[in-house]
């Protein structure tokens, strides 16, 4: 079933990431970042950060667009409260809204811990200050917030052409702001895969808990649509 693969897909991505991570500390850590900071991989990481160079203008563009996904979980968080206000209970709110939240909590969550346990720094000082690079936050929130952007609306919208558009511009603005902050020079390239594998395997299990509740609420509830889902 499409949940137990999903589960299966996000666990094996979070166990990756977590692999991935204990490798950075432990193959090619040279002291070649800014004050003589230890990077792991460092040839390959110095190599595609010379390759590069850095570009402030992307950094700068990207950074604002990262106010995107925080405006998309902003319009889900009045989507649930308002819910919450007309039902006048919390277990009445959608399912897969609750889910949402408690997601987006746990993205929250990975970001803060990163940056108060640095596992790499940033190639380049921002505004004078030394600050933790892995995982690439804006990186983390794009890809962890735009799919469920996608999945939202094919679950809630009927018309095909609105589901056509959102893909787009989910794909879209998504590339985009990977290789934005991939070649803008602030990021190690490790930093920005150990974003993709967290952020990839974190939204697989969010849909996988989604889908398992819907199953879930189709046994009690037979016959009754759960939020247009196919």
């Amino acid at each position: 079933m499409k949940e137990k693969r999903d589960l299966l897909n996000g666990g094996g991505l979070i166990g990756a990431f977590a692999l991935w991570t204990v490798m950075i500390q432990c193959i090619d850590v040279q002291a070649v970042g800014q004050n003589g900071t230890r990077i792991g991989f460092a040839a390959f990481n110095v190599w595609f950060h010379q390759l590069t160079g850095v570009h402030m203008t992307i950094y700068t563009i990207t950074d604002w667009l990262g106010l995107v996904p925080i405006f998309i979980c902003l319009c889900f968080g009045m989507l649930g409260f308002v819910q919450l206000i007309r039902r006048k209970s919390l277990l009445r709110v959608d399912p897969d809204i609750i889910l949402l939240g408690i997601y987006y909590v746990l993205v929250i969550f990975g970001y803060l811990f990163f940056e108060m346990v640095p596992v790499n720094y940033r190639p380049i000082l921002i505004e004078g200050h030394l600050e933790a690079s892995y995982p690439s936050s804006t990186t983390l929130l794009v890809l962890s917030v735009m799919p469920t952007l996608q999945f939202q609306v094919d679950r809630r919208v009927e018309n095909s052409l609105i589901r056509r558009v959102t893909a787009v511009f989910v794909i879209a603005f998504s590339i985009f702001m990977v290789i934005g902050r991939l070649i803008s020079g602030v990021h190690w390239a490790s930093d920005i895969v150990g974003s993709i594998l967290l952020s990839t395997g974190l939204f697989f299990l969010y849909r996988s808990s989604v889908l398992l509740a819907d199953g879930k609420r189709a046994k009690q509830h037979p016959g009754e649509s759960v939020n247009g889902v196919q």
